[in-house]
């Protein structure tokens, strides 16, 4: 039995920011298997399970917020009897950029509180997790992740969502070092320019007089700079 458990927050406010792309993954994958709306709440957790693509396969969307993620995934294991070999945790992480995927086996939590939560429920760090990158903040953490994808990024976020639910799929039949080979290179297609905000809105270029209109307010454009 594979255990894939997809970090986020209960709540229809949450719903499309940054820190539920793994409720996001997970959701995709129950789509793929014809499972959409089967979730049943136990074990703190939405969880649907069942044979997918010649795999026994658990998803599990933790129901108690993100700080205390590590005791739904400890009931989860608890009854599945499972190993933690058998353990993915899909996860956002604003260390990496926008569209970025990244396996590994174990680790630190890296300031994820989720993360940080299994691991001191589980009492270790051997774990694998694929971490999605969600874009590095350029305000406080907490308001950028709990904060919704920009224009060009919910342009391609299917695409990006649907590249992590293949590594999840990747990892369940052939290991987390043979996925990491296979998607930690992955890239996704740059923004489409023609999307983008224009001058005068939040995200787009500076206007004439040189003013640019950010998420944390008004900003003046320096001549040469990276922002112009």
């Amino acid at each position: 039995m594979k255990v894939v458990v997809g970090l986020g927050n209960p709540g229809s406010q949450y719903a499309r920011t940054r820190h539920n792309i793994g409720w996001q993954v997970v959701d995709r994958l129950a789509d793929r298997a014809g499972w959409a709306g089967r979730g049943r709440q136990r074990d703190a957790s939405s969880v649907v399970m069942g044979r997918y693509d010649g795999l026994d396969l658990t998803l599990v969307k933790p129901l108690t917020y993100m700080n205390d993620s590590g005791l739904a995934v400890r009931k989860v294991l608890a009854r599945a009897n499972a190993p933690l070999t058998d353990l993915l945790v899909v996860a956002d992480d604003f260390a990496l950029p926008f569209g970025k995927l990244r396996f590994r086996e174990g680790g630190s939590h890296g300031g994820h509180n989720g993360l940080r939560s299994i691991v001191d429920e589980l009492g270790t760090e051997k774990f694998s997790r694929l971490r999605i990158g969600i874009g590095v903040p350029d305000r406080g953490a907490i308001d950028h992740v709990l904060s919704t994808f920009t224009a060009d990024e919910v342009a391609r976020l299917d695409e990006l969502i649907g590249a992590a639910a293949d590594a999840v799929e990747a990892w369940a039949h052939e290991g987390t070092n043979k996925a990491a080979n296979r998607f930690n290179m992955f890239e996704l297609r740059p923004a489409d320019t023609t999307l983008l905000a224009a001058p005068g809105e939040v995200g787009g270029p500076a206007g004439p007089d040189g003013i640019r209109r950010t998420r944390t307010g008004w900003r003046r454009i320096r001549p040469g700079s990276a922002d112009g």
